[in-house]
């Protein structure tokens, strides 16, 4: 039996999965990671907390495996989370994270040298915080690297290599398979920038030091890693074209498996390269946030026992949590709907889940008209997942078959690409 590991790096926890050669799960651990700071410029995190929790992680993890039948490791990060580094992998600056959108002076200049679809556009993006990163240590000798790239770095010694669906908010053309040529006009030097390979890819051996520490055979392969949703696409087990995840967490986030890309900046949806397609997507700020600031837990599994899924209520919200939308509708004003409200909080908390059902919907129809396939199936994730009686209403609404994957971790996703390799998905 070999061993594959998959090691999920989030916002508060590092977590991995050990499975065989058949994708079965064989052991799981996490580790917490102190929450990012929140500075007056922005979000950010000490790249070493990273490392420490994933070392506290695999050590919890080898002690549940054989170390011996270690294959291959592979890491997922958050997406566009951003350091600037030594050759040898020496931090030289703070992650700012995924949510951190200080560099609006970087995005500027973007936005004058970009193609408007570029998923590098906005303040937030991985190539706006490079810039930002760039002008304020004044250094000209680092490696822009991501989150995962890092990580997967220090396991191998190896800083080099990112892979395609990190680098996409970096700016790189996933579809010509090269760095653009507008990089000149805002001063890039490519030489910063990483090798982009496929997710899944071996591009080393696990470090000689690490592997005497876990006992690990001394070639134990390292693969390119990937983006945290990404890893969670895989996981839910989407694997033919047409199939769709559904993310039920605070916000609520849709990818369908296309034949082709789909790029559309105007409406908030960009395209993952993976395994020969495109995971195209993208993700509302309305979600399960808006019902915790209504109802307690206690009341939520309650008022779920009590709706009527078959019988809609007709009230008409958009339950957002604070104003502004990105997607289905882009809109950073738009406000949040929820009035009028019944008496009955039954009827109101149903009428929440509606809305909800009503934006997906909405979210899927917009990349259908965009040139994604229409949803065959929808596999869903998050915390969400677990109610039958809103799974009853998104799959009346959305007129297809809606089951909860069976698999909710992004580090099990990572597993299955170490497993896998860039074979991720069947032949379509």
């Amino acid at each position: 039996m070999s061993i594959y590991i998959g090691i999920d790096v989030g916002t508060s926890a590092c977590r991995a999965c050990a499975i065989d050669d058949k994708a079965t799960l064989l052991a799981e651990t996490r580790t917490g990671i102190p929450a990012p700071q929140h500075t007056d410029e922005g979000i950010q995190q000490d790249p070493s907390l990273w490392w420490d929790a994933l070392i506290a992680t695999l050590d919890k993890l080898f002690t549940s495996i054989d170390a011996q039948q270690v294959r291959r490791l592979l890491v997922d990060g958050t997406s566009s989370t951003l350091l600037l580094c030594t050759a040898d992998g020496r931090p030289l600056t703070e992650g700012l994270m995924y949510n951190d959108t200080r560099a609006t002076a970087a995005a500027a200049n973007i936005r004058q040298e970009a193609p408007t679809d570029s998923a590098a556009q906005g303040a937030g993006s991985s190539l706006a915080k490079l810039i930002y990163l760039r002008d304020r240590t004044g250094t000209h000798n680092y490696l822009a690297r991501h989150q995962a790239d890092w990580l997967t770095g220090k396991l191998c010694g190896d800083y080099r290599y990112s892979d395609v669906n990190n680098v996409l908010k970096l700016g790189y053309d996933t579809q010509a398979a090269q760095w653009p040529a507008w990089f000149e006009k805002l001063g890039i030097d490519l030489q910063t920038l990483p090798e982009v390979t496929t997710p899944g890819k071996t591009i080393g051996t696990l470090d000689s030091k690490l592997a005497s520490h876990w006992h690990c055979p001394p070639d134990v392969e390292i693969a390119a890693g990937t983006t945290d949703s990404t890893a969670g696409f895989v996981a839910a087990g989407a694997e033919r074209t047409g199939s769709a995840v559904t993310v039920l967490g605070s916000t609520l986030v849709i990818k369908v498996l296309s034949d082709t890309p789909v790029f559309s900046a105007a409406h908030g949806v960009y395209s993952h390269a993976l395994g020969g397609r495109w995971l195209v997507g993208g993700a509302s700020n309305a979600g399960g946030a808006v019902l915790r600031t209504l109802f307690s837990d206690t009341e939520i599994k309650q008022l779920t026992a009590q709706i009527d899924p078959m019988q809609l209520t007709g009230l008409d919200y958009y339950p957002l949590s604070r104003p502004g939308e990105r997607f289905p509708i882009q809109d950073p004003e738009l406000q949040p709907r929820l009035s009028p409200r019944p008496k009955s909080d039954v009827e109101f908390f149903q009428g929440i889940l509606e809305g909800l059902a009503k934006i997906e919907l909405r979210g899927y129809q917009l990349l259908e008209s965009l040139g994604a396939p229409y949803p065959e199936q929808v596999i869903t994730v998050g915390g969400g997942a677990r109610n039958a009686g809103w799974q009853t209403i998104r799959a009346n609404m959305l007129g297809v078959p809606v089951s909860a994957a069976k698999q909710q971790e992004a580090a099990y996703g990572a597993a299955l690409l170490a497993l896998r390799g860039e074979a991720i998905f069947p032949d379509p």
